[in-house]
């Protein structure tokens, strides 16, 4: 047990190395990407269940008074900004896989390791997690009006069904988590919490192996577009969290306005795999796969934007 905890907590204080090391692992074994990829929902749980665990149920519970504010958050993230795409990319004729890719991520929820990003990047876990299960509880909701407003999307009933189905899985995870906390880890410690840590890190870099199936092959098979749809990805996902970091600088809390910063640009956009049909997604899996590349160097690369968060002053 004390080699288990000593490996963890090394992983822990190299926890942005390792999701460096999964993407890594993910183009250069595209055999064992297609193998983890059949694993996906279950290592999103283990994941969410690792997130649930190092937060716990009292701090995650005293952040339900900012409810009406993540409300509000969702409401732009999940509705405002992807109803916009929509309507723009209709009006002007744009279409194809990209256009398709943009509406569907930013309709997407936030990914069930927005909290992981955001502990890596050294703030409160909480807010993340919270924006999570109020995102995806109201998704079937919010995505309706999207995908009436974007022909190209197929809006069926699968999308309701895939988003409980994925609702189920939050609740299940964080409700067992919760629950080892509550009844036998109560006070982990530093110790404990830096070797939970280090689990999210290696769960995370797991997961990202699986999502990079499609990356692998296009490096041999079409670089000039790898690149293309890399620079769309980065650009997409950076250009949201940037721009809800600048736009809530006045906001009092630094955990919350770099957690929902992080939520902004890291979406879930695996869901739709199960729920639309193959026609739609087939077309969009390098992006998804490229899109893993920004979402992961999130810590790395955005780290000395988002501490700056405890240094901007509210007026």
């Amino acid at each position: 047990m004390p080699l288990v905890l000593g490996s963890l907590c090394l992983l822990a204080r190299h926890g942005k190395l390792v999701l460096i090391a999964g993407l890594v692992v993910g183009i250069v074994a595209p055999d064992l990407a297609l193998v983890l990829k059949d694993w996906l929902p279950q290592l999103v749980a283990l994941l969410l269940f690792v997130s649930a665990l190092r937060i716990g149920p009292v701090e995650a519970a005293g952040t339900l008074a900012d409810f009406g504010s993540a409300a509000r958050t969702i409401g732009i993230l999940q509705i405002g900004i992807p109803c916009l795409l929509a309507l723009v990319f209709v009006s002007t004729g744009f279409s194809g896989p990209l256009a398709t890719a943009m509406v569907l991520m930013t309709a997407a929820s936030t990914i069930s390791g927005s909290p992981n990003l955001t502990l890596l990047a050294g703030r409160n876990p909480a807010p993340a997690l919270r924006l999570l299960i109020g995102g995806t509880a109201v998704l079937p909701l919010t995505a309706l009006p999207v995908f009436w407003l974007y022909p190209p999307i197929d809006p069926s009933g699968a999308v309701a069904e895939a988003s409980l189905n994925l609702l189920l899985i939050i609740a299940v995870a964080t409700g067992a988590a919760f629950a080892i906390r509550h009844f036998w880890l109560r006070h982990p410690g530093d110790r404990g919490l830096q070797a939970i840590d280090g689990l999210s890190a290696l769960a995370m870099a797991v997961v990202v192996v699986g999502l990079m199936s499609a990356v692998g092959p296009a490096i041999f098979d079409n670089p000039q577009r790898l690149v293309g749809v890399l620079a769309v990805a980065f650009g997409a996902n950076f250009g949201l969290q940037i721009t809800t970091f600048a736009v809530l600088k006045n906001h009092p809390n630094a955990d919350d306005r770099v957690a929902r910063s992080i939520v902004a640009g890291n979406r879930n956009m695996a869901l739709f795999l199960a729920a639309l049909p193959a026609s739609v997604t087939d077309p969009i899996l390098l992006f998804i796969g490229c899109y893993q590349v920004p979402m992961y160097l999130t810590p790395v690369l955005l780290a000395p934007l988002y501490r700056r968060a405890a240094h901007d002053k509210p007026v």
